[in-house]
């Protein structure tokens, strides 16, 4: 069934109903269309849409977040070789999830955790939401993942973030916090590819 793993079709088919199954491996095995945020804290919407348009680059516009482009004909390494992901300007990132940074709605001076960041998609996200005037502890318990968090940090220009390497859970009681984003990663690696 669409070439997805026995063992997958199986943990599906002891929790759901038939139906819901095949409409699961349908979406686990259609093909998506690349997403990238503008990272506002080094350029802005028009330029980028203007360097889309330069290059004959189709997009569409998210219409529940003005900052997020779907670009349809072209795959992530294609995007990964323009100098505006380069450089920073965007950070590849699928619409789901730019939710929890924009359910987080950051405000300046306001002291916000990131319990799980690596690697910086929704840290940065949060800076570029409040014009890096929020003060975010970024924890990543992994060194190699923390490594990549502080790069990415870098990259897209983001300030007024701290990476603790820690394991946010762990944090001492003096700290205190106006929120929290716990987007935790997947407790499975599954190492597989759809055709």
């Amino acid at each position: 069934m669409n070439n997805i793993p026995e063992f997958l079709y199986k943990m599906l088919s002891d929790e759901y109903k038939k139906i819901d199954v095949n409409r699961i491996i349908e979406g686990l095995c259609a093909d998506r269309p690349t997403t990238f945020r503008i990272n506002t804290s080094k350029t802005d919407v028009i330029s980028i849409k203007d360097k889309l348009n330069k290059f004959n680059i189709k997009y569409k516009e998210s219409k529940w977040n003005e900052t997020a482009l779907i670009v349809e004909e072209i795959k992530e390494d294609k995007i990964k070789e323009l100098d505006m992901y380069k450089n920073g300007e965007i950070y590849l990132q699928s619409l789901s999830s730019m939710i929890p940074a924009i359910v987080v709605n950051p405000k300046e001076r306001e002291n916000i955790l990131d319990m799980a960041a690596a690697p910086g998609g929704k840290t940065t996200q949060m800076a570029n939401l409040s014009d890096n005037k929020a003060m975010i502890t970024a924890c990543e318990k992994n060194k190699i993942r923390a490594d990549r968090l502080k790069y990415n940090l870098e990259k897209q220009g983001t300030s007024r973030v701290t990476v603790m390497l820690k394991d946010a859970r762990k944090l001492d009681n003096f700290f205190s916090f106006d929120k929290i984003l716990l987007d935790a990663p997947c407790s499975r690696k599954w190492n597989f590819k759809f055709k």
